[in-house]
């Protein structure tokens, strides 16, 4: 699913979107209403890629109803984007793999936090973006 922003997005976003920490996951829970925590991610070529483990809230709010939004933390230079989530369980891409480790110290995505838990990667392409460092 292609972005519906038609040109490419301005400088300071993209270079936000690389160095940035944290992005704010908007989930829907099976009764509609919103859940919101702060992730980790790695945005490449139109797609915002999240780790979380495979029981979390998100994960189970994404395989009930693949719709998200996305807010970088900062509200005076607002990044906000929708899309769909697929949810990847085994096969995450390689390249993106060795972005999250770059990005975050040699975190490997792949690692469970606990001895029973399963990762799984959260693939969502823009659909739309709402804010792209201004209001528009």
């Amino acid at each position: 699913m292609a972005s519906s922003f038609a040109t490419p997005l301005p400088p300071a976003v993209e270079d936000r979107l690389a160095r940035e920490r944290n992005v704010w996951l908007c989930t829907l829970r099976r009764d509609g209403s919103p859940h919101v925590t702060p992730v980790w991610f790695v945005y490449a070529d139109g797609v915002w890629w999240i780790g979380c483990e495979g029981r979390s809230v998100k994960a189970r709010n994404v395989a009930a109803d693949p719709r998200v939004s996305l807010a970088l933390e900062d509200g005076v230079d607002p990044v906000v984007a929708e899309g769909e989530a697929r949810v990847h369980r085994t096969g995450f891409p390689p390249g993106i793999v060795a972005a999250f480790a770059e990005k975050y110290g040699g975190w490997d995505i792949r690692q469970p936090v606990t001895p029973d838990g399963d990762r799984v990667l959260l693939e969502v392409p823009v659909r739309r973006w709402l804010l792209a460092g201004t209001a528009r």
